[in-house]
């Protein structure tokens, strides 16, 4: 046996196709794949934020209603001046001013704004000892058209 032959004895010869890499369909399978494995993560980190958004409001909500209430609580001899309407505003808002209920609703307005936006609103009521304040703000990050989110405390003073 020649050099040759002997070589070509040891080797194993396909008759197909001989393996050079990946094909352009594999390529594009593993980019779709990754693209929709992407899309899904973007989705995720989305919804995480809103969520979080969500729930900030929620909290800033909670703490201006029981501030309201702490409020009531220390001045129960006026508690009954602090009811009413009050609409979220930007104007007049003087930190330190007076502690009266007057002076209070206003700052506590400013604060309403700040927290939750210009169109929330609270009312604070106060019958036979029990004071309650429901707030209402837009979180229409979720959907336009899903309507105001509603948070509402009471207490017994």
């Amino acid at each position: 046996m020649s050099r040759n032959n002997r070589m070509q004895a040891g080797r194993t010869w396909s008759a197909g196709r001989k393996a050079s890499g990946f094909t352009l369909i594999e390529v594009m399978i593993a980019v779709l794949v990754l693209g929709i494995g992407l899309l899904g993560f973007a989705l995720l980190q989305t919804m995480s934020v809103r969520f979080a958004q969500s729930a900030n409001q929620r909290t800033q909500a909670t703490n201006l209603s029981y501030e309201m209430l702490d409020q009531m609580r220390t001045n129960r001899i006026a508690a009954a001046n602090y009811s009413g309407n009050y609409a979220a505003t930007a104007t007049g808002c003087l930190p330190g001013a007076a502690v009266g209920p007057a002076a209070y609703r206003l700052v506590w307005q400013c604060r309403l704004q700040s927290a939750l936006g210009a169109g929330s609103t609270a009312t604070v009521t106060y019958v036979d000892g029990v004071a309650t304040v429901d707030i209402i703000w837009g979180d229409d990050r979720w959907d336009a058209a899903a309507g105001n989110r509603t948070f509402s405390a009471s207490t017994r003073l």
